[in-house]
């Protein structure tokens, strides 16, 4: 299994836009993609500008793939201007 997460830091204008867009790419991914195996979505409760994205990829390839999808790159193209930070980390299950 391959693990992403990635760390968003969004301007707090734009949360609720980001938000709503965040969602809908998780729900995309687990449905348009076989080998996405969970996609969650958290919210900092301290800071709420701060989210937390858990993905699991069947393999390496398979998150390859959702780089390269439709539903992520439009994802990535509507929130781009939103963004302060985005931190992203791989790691392989044990």
């Amino acid at each position: 299994m391959y693990i992403v997460t990635v760390e968003f830091v969004i301007h707090s204008a734009y949360l609720l836009p980001f938000l709503d867009a965040v969602l809908e790419h998780a729900e995309s991914s687990l449905h348009q993609e076989d080998d996405c195996q969970q996609f969650d979505v958290s919210q900092s409760h301290e800071t709420p500008t701060h989210f937390f994205l858990y993905e699991t990829y069947k393999d390496e390839q398979a998150f390859q793939m959702h780089l390269e999808s439709q539903h992520y790159l439009t994802f990535t193209n509507t929130v781009k201007d939103w963004v302060i930070k985005k931190n992203i980390n791989t790691w392989y299950a044990c």
